[in-house]
């Protein structure tokens, strides 16, 4: 099957400072070097340096002017959080977009951060939560638009109130979409408490579809040595136009949401084609996991108390 060409075009972002996770490989890279294409100075947060060195050499060799870095980040250390974000406080340069795109998912067993938690919930939504706290002064300089990639895993499941890390019966999946349903009322809440508290930060929310990303590739970091099973499935069917994204058109919607000047705060990005796993990007419903104020707000006191982030302090 014939695929039809998927593109958006980027606003012009010379002299705006982006802040992306997870550009290192994958849809995250896909994503940088359209953003460096565009003129932004970008900041690549990685874990791992050497992955990081290559990243920038595949952008530079497409875009040799780029006005890219590097910073030590590692997601799952809320130590290592701290440390970025005195690192980017100290430079004093105001951030004007941030995409929070990094992610784990499906390690092949239960697994905890530096901290404590359950790796995905950890990394997903509380290095995410932690990160953004971190930099509040630089976001709010730079009246930042703040981009949350999600999971189509969102659109069901809930927060497991009872049992936040998983503790006494885990459930990879259900872990995964926690982790995503957490960080989508984050986000949301996020938007909330801009207004309220005058940071003028906004904040929206986006989805890849399904997509043969790095996501559920080999991932010796985790323990996974292989791909997961259905990762081949996914490769076929995005080769053939079916249905799926590709790696390219995944992240179009988190760039939609984060650089458009029509895009709206508060809302989700995702594709738009059947079943909201592949096509042009667009403005979705909102899962229902994410509607309720409460819970988002729930989310929000939870994470402060678990990571200390100092958010009340830090605008």
């Amino acid at each position: 099957m014939a695929r039809t060409k998927i593109d958006i075009s980027l606003p012009d972002l010379t002299g705006k400072r982006v802040v992306i996770t997870g550009a290192s490989d994958g849809m995250g890279l896909v994503m940088a070097t359209r953003l460096a294409a565009a003129g932004a100075e970008l900041i690549l947060p990685v874990r791992n340096a050497a992955k990081g060195d290559r990243a920038i050499g595949r952008i530079r060799h497409d875009h040799p002017r780029a006005k890219i870095s590097l910073r030590a980040l590692d997601l799952s250390s809320l130590a290592s959080i701290a440390a970025f974000g005195d690192t980017l406080r100290r430079e004093g340069n105001p951030v004007h977009v941030l995409i929070n795109n990094a992610g784990v998912m499906r390690p092949p067993n239960r697994q905890t951060t530096a901290d404590g938690f359950e790796v995905q919930f950890g990394t997903n939504h509380l290095g995410h939560f932690a990160l953004v706290g971190h930099l509040l002064p630089l976001l709010s300089a730079g009246r930042a638009r703040v981009t949350s990639q999600l999971s189509v895993s969102a659109r069901w499941g809930r927060v497991n109130w009872d049992d936040l890390n998983w503790e006494r019966s885990y459930n990879v999946m259900r872990a995964y979409s926690q982790s995503k349903i957490a960080f989508g009322l984050f986000g949301l809440e996020l938007q909330r408490r801009s207004e309220a508290y005058g940071w003028g930060i906004t904040s929206n929310l986006s989805h890849p579809g399904v997509a043969p990303t790095s996501l559920l590739a080999a991932r010796p970091e985790l323990g996974r040595s292989s791909s997961v099973p259905q990762y081949r499935l996914i490769q076929g069917l995005s080769s053939r136009g079916i249905l799926l994204g590709t790696v390219e058109t995944a992240g179009l919607p988190a760039l939609m949401a984060a650089t458009d000047p029509t895009a709206k705060s508060g809302v989700l990005y995702g594709p738009s084609g059947p079943g909201n796993l592949g096509g042009r990007p667009a403005e979705q419903r909102m899962y229902p996991p994410l509607r309720s104020d409460a819970e988002a707000a729930r989310v929000w006191e939870v994470s402060e108390q678990l990571t200390g982030a100092p958010f009340l302090t830090a605008a």
